[in-house]
């Protein structure tokens, strides 16, 4: 499955502690980068939240921010301390009688230390509350991902079969190359003011030959396309096998291009690496 390292999703709950939310960006990267950015209340499932982002994601650097709002949610979790508000209040109506002229007020009450109390907040629904929005944040950035990545592998895909069109090209070029290579050949030695030793044609053409012949080069190009090919159609990850063979592909091009004598073999190795130069840069966006 081709998978693009370049994405953003977000996803959104709300629950008794406030509203949760998650936003993803992704882009390329060798490895798997993970910058989380959580609130304070949620940094103790930082691994774990690691481990889940690992499970779905191989490569690319990911920043990852969870928000937490409170809202009218977070003012529901507040409580009175029935108890010490009591005895607030008996203390007031007594210091009231001492002190005819003295007033408090029922807010500067609920100010008194311990009077409001924040509810205690499950740290289990807290725990599944994030792994839910980060489980569909996770799930719309891998669908993201793999309709871009579907597009980075149509476009390789066009680019493998013009690299073979090229391959077939020089294929074809090859009998009248060797030919042309041979009528040189003769001409130079009929140049020649002394005699020409018997079989020094021949021994001179093998040499030449040898030295020009691609016929290894066009074949491991053939196998990486089919290789690449193959590639594209694997379920897992897939980048760094195309970088490698991208890699292979830019060296049997340059000695593709090193081996040539003729104008039309050397124009397709210049064709052949702008192709695989563009083929390379889609690459390294794939997962």
């Amino acid at each position: 499955m081709i998978r693009s390292m370049t994405a953003y999703a977000s996803a959104e709950t709300t629950g008794s502690a406030g509203t949760l939310s998650c936003e993803l960006r992704t882009v390329n990267h060798r490895y798997l980068e993970l910058s989380p950015r959580l609130p304070d209340e949620l940094r103790n499932f930082e691994s774990q939240l690691r481990e889940r982002v690992a499970a779905k994601l191989s490569r690319g650097k990911l920043d990852l921010t969870v928000r937490l709002r409170g809202g009218d949610a977070r003012s529901e979790s507040l409580q009175i301390n029935n108890a010490l508000l009591s005895r607030l209040s008996e203390l007031s109506l007594d210091m009231e009688a001492r002190f005819p002229k003295m007033r408090i007020e029922f807010t500067e009450l609920l100010r008194f230390p311990g009077v409001m109390q924040q509810a205690e907040t499950d740290p289990e629904a807290q725990q599944t509350a994030l792994f839910d929005v980060l489980d569909r944040a996770l799930d719309a950035l891998t669908a993201t991902r793999e309709r871009e990545g579907e597009k980075l592998g149509e476009i390789l895909r066009d680019k493998l079969d013009a690299i073979e069109r090229v391959v077939a090209d020089v294929r074809s070029w090859m009998p009248e190359i060797r030919a042309a290579l041979r009528t040189r050949l003769e001409t130079r030695l009929a140049d020649l003011k002394q005699p020409v030793e018997p079989g020094r044609l021949e021994q001179e053409l093998v040499l030449q030959i040898t030295r020009t012949d691609v016929d290894e080069e066009l074949d491991r190009l053939s196998t990486h396309i089919t290789e690449t090919r193959r590639v594209l159609g694997l379920q897992e990850p897939v980048g760094r096998r195309l970088d490698f063979l991208m890699q292979e592909f830019n060296r049997e091009a340059n000695t593709l291009g090193s081996k040539s004598v003729d104008a039309r073999s050397t124009n397709a190795a210049v064709e052949l690496k702008v192709l695989i130069e563009q083929m390379r840069e889609q690459v390294q966006n794939i997962e």
